[in-house]
């Protein structure tokens, strides 16, 4: 079995830290901490750019030495509010001192160098619709190819309503084949609503080489090395995820499973 589905560490702290190296792949690295009142943490960038995320609650941030105040307003991840957060280049540091309690995620890939620290949301981010029927779902789009605010880092969140369906029909971007396909890393950190529920995640190719379904909980991570990717959110659970998308190019180009695209014709 592949080793796709990532169970947090724990409760509180440092609950999640994957490297692209440790993942196997190249490009993206996703790190969560879920952080009481007062506890802090710290990390250099190296040569990643990173993009923080305030998930759940509120924080004192600063980055390359300078105080950003304090970020967050949404203390529940499904009131669907856009969230705070905030661009760290390669060759920095950033620091969070929790003045709630507080989920903040890092998201990781290569940088360049070519863009400030800067603050991405929540202005510019607005809830859209994406699908019809049992497979609509709402976007934050947070950092995807249409906002030059990065120079690796495609990230977005996605709301998925109880019984509906997601990253659906079944998709992938696994070659480096512009303008047809880009190849793109992919991780999902999920969450669900009541929180004791759960989710489906397939990754699987079409050859079958690759094919993992798996269950999902609240503050688990799914890993996407290649293939596609749908995911399915039961009667009376709505589902949330996190998505950071990063390779050679920072554009989204993906392609359809053949078998499944006459949903995407007939709904398009």
């Amino acid at each position: 079995m592949a080793d796709l589905l990532r169970k947090p560490k724990g409760e509180n702290g440092k609950v999640h830290d994957i490297s692209a190296k440790e993942a196997g792949w190249s490009y993206v690295g996703f790190t969560l901490y879920r952080l009481k009142p007062g506890e802090s943490v710290a990390e250099a960038t190296g040569d990643d750019e990173a993009i923080l995320v305030m998930v759940e609650g509120k924080a004192n941030v600063t980055a390359a030495g300078e105080d950003r105040g304090e970020m967050g307003d949404r203390m529940n991840v499904f009131e669907k509010t856009p969230p705070h957060c905030l661009y760290v280049p390669n060759g920095s540091d950033w620091s969070a001192e929790a003045t709630t309690d507080c989920t903040l995620a890092i998201c990781k890939a290569p940088g360049k160098g070519n863009y400030p620290v800067q603050q991405i949301g929540p202005n510019g981010i607005a809830l859209e619709e994406r699908g019809k029927g049992t497979n609509l779902r709402h976007i934050n789009n947070i950092a995807m190819e249409g906002r030059d605010v990065a120079d690796s880092l495609l990230v977005t969140e996605v709301f998925t309503p109880a019984g509906h369906w997601s990253s659906y029909p079944p998709h992938r971007h696994d070659e480096d084949n512009f303008p047809e396909m880009t190849y793109l890393e992919e991780t999902y950190y999920h969450r669900l609503n009541p929180d004791q529920g759960f989710g489906i995640q397939r990754v699987y190719t079409e050859d079958g080489e690759l094919d993992e379904t798996m269950a999902v909980s609240s503050q688990d991570v799914v890993l996407v090395p290649k293939g596609h990717h749908p995911c399915g959110s039961p009667y009376g659970y709505e589902m949330y995820y996190l998505n950071v998308m990063a390779g050679p190019l920072r554009k989204w180009r993906f392609e359809n499973d053949p078998a499944h695209h006459w949903i995407y014709e007939r709904d398009n």
